[in-house]
């Protein structure tokens, strides 16, 4: 990738009275790379020795043009296989292009394979050393930014072992403050956000988040829609190693979404209606957490006594449910004691999910017009009170409506030290008579990290009395 000295053109129109536009940091036009592929090995030599063209062409990226200008942060997205890891590759210079070109305008961080250029016999400290010579560092600069970078990793002693006895834990959190130990101009971002436990990862997300306030342009590629929503002012949506479509991150976020409702909606019509009967569906990129299974599968379902004034069915996490019963003096939950070992859950975590006011048939139905959904959530002692988040979709089908307590100001209440519970109501519920289902998400105080996702983990059904197609009702009036 070409590195420009600051553009001629700004300087000129200056010259002439015009106003100045700023320069992009980042300049990618008609970029392209393209692999030859020979069906037999004697074919590559025959090729090599004669000239003739006995491959076939496979461009695992093809006319990908676009700009960035400083400050602003590209969420790129699409299917695996469509032209994200090669496109970034190209951008940090790992691979030449075929084609077309990339100029970019100051120093680059890339975030790619952290930890793939360390040597396992030398020590953290030494390889600190030789890997920051690597990203464009002088033996000055990285001396003086040593301790710095120590303390961001949180390894203490453990940096002058060898990285062979290192957990891959520790090895990406020490290749993930040595890469932004220096604000670039430009940061590349692959899949980078789950590096360690939720406090490293805060860290990691606060710095990502200070370079952007201090104005570094940010390219960051995800699986997770939620965080390209969170972190993103412009998308690019890869298909096919092409660009399908480049703006506005909602509009682009919204179209790449339909797309895959489309691809899924066909995939079961292919497989045949037995496989509708296993249960909601979680659409890939549908929801505010990434797309790996949620951590609600795998935990025991409990009934704990419904909340003052309400009946309704609770889904509560194993032991985490005699927990929550712990605090009746306080609550006004009474039941079982507290565990011994509650006090040494430190990992921030649901505990339980109750809608309000569900009977006992089977899926329960909602028997009242309005419907509560109550979350309650356990961080450690002396945490801020985390964000919660509540999605509500059709069983089967598209998502309604998803809501999070941090981007609308509402706080969680403290139930006690590490205990926090809000009640989130839809006041006469404006959808037709249907199943739903609804999950439950648990973030950081600002919103970026998620901790927990309890996804599908209540399915209701609810009947309007007028029969009526079409999912919502919406505000309206005849004239």
């Amino acid at each position: 990738m070409n590195h420009l000295p600051p553009a001629t053109a700004n300087a000129a129109a200056a010259l002439q009275g015009a106003p100045s536009a700023p320069s992009p940091v980042l300049d990618v036009r008609g970029l392209g790379k393209g692999y030859k592929l020979y069906d037999h090995p004697r074919q590559r030599l025959r090729a090599l020795i004669t000239g003739a063209a006995l491959h076939r062409s496979h461009w695992a990226l093809r006319n990908v043009s676009f700009q960035l200008h400083p400050g602003q942060c590209l969420g790129v997205v699409g299917n695996n296989g469509a032209g994200k890891s090669t496109l970034l590759k190209l951008l940090a210079g790992t691979l030449q292009p075929t084609e077309g070109a990339a100029q970019c305008r100051g120093r680059v961080t890339a975030i790619l394979e952290l930890g793939a250029g360390f040597h396992p016999d030398f020590s953290g400290r030494d390889n600190l050393r030789f890997a920051g010579g690597l990203i464009g560092l002088d033996a000055d600069t990285i001396a003086k930014l040593e301790p710095e970078i120590i303390a961001f990793s949180e390894l203490g002693d453990a940096i002058d072992r060898a990285i062979k006895t290192y957990s891959s834990g520790m090895v990406v959190r020490l290749a993930f403050a040595l890469v932004t130990a220096v604000q670039p101009e430009l940061l590349i971002v692959d899949e980078a956000l789950a590096v360690g436990d939720q406090n490293f990862q805060k860290k990691c997300v606060e710095r990502i988040e200070e370079f952007r306030r201090n104005g570094c342009t940010i390219l960051f590629c995800s699986h997770s829609l939620y965080h390209v929503r969170q972190l993103c002012d412009v998308a690019l949506w890869m298909e096919h190693g092409k660009v399908r479509q480049f703006g506005n991150t909602e509009a682009v976020l919204a179209s790449y979404e339909a797309s895959l409702r489309q691809q899924t909606q066909l995939q079961a019509n292919a497989a045949g209606p037995a496989q509708l009967q296993g249960g909601p569906h979680n659409l890939p990129g549908r929801g505010a957490g990434p797309q790996a299974a949620g951590p609600a599968q795998g935990m025991a379902e409990a009934h704990e006594p419904a909340l003052p004034g309400s009946t309704g069915h609770t889904r509560a996490a194993g032991a985490e449910a005699a927990a929550t019963h712990s605090v009746g003096s306080s609550d006004g939950h009474g039941g079982a004691s507290k565990p011994a070992d509650a006090a040494a859950v430190v990992s921030a975590h649901i505990v339980a999910v109750e809608v309000a006011n569900l009977d006992t048939s089977t899926p329960p139905l909602l028997s009242a017009t309005d419907l509560a959904v109550t979350v309650r959530a356990r961080t450690a002692a002396g945490d801020a009170a985390p964000s919660i988040g509540v999605m509500l979709e059709q069983s089967h089908g598209v998502g309604i409506t998803s809501l999070a307590s941090h981007v609308e100001g509402a706080v969680p209440r403290q139930l006690a030290e590490g205990l926090w519970e809000i009640t989130l109501t839809f006041p006469d519920l404006p959808l037709h008579t249907g199943e739903y289902v609804v999950s439950a998400y648990l973030f950081d105080a600002k919103g970026l990290v998620v901790c927990d996702e309890w996804k599908a983990c209540t399915t209701f059904t609810f009947v309007y009395p007028t029969q009526t197609p079409g999912l919502v009702r919406l505000p309206h009036f005849w004239s």
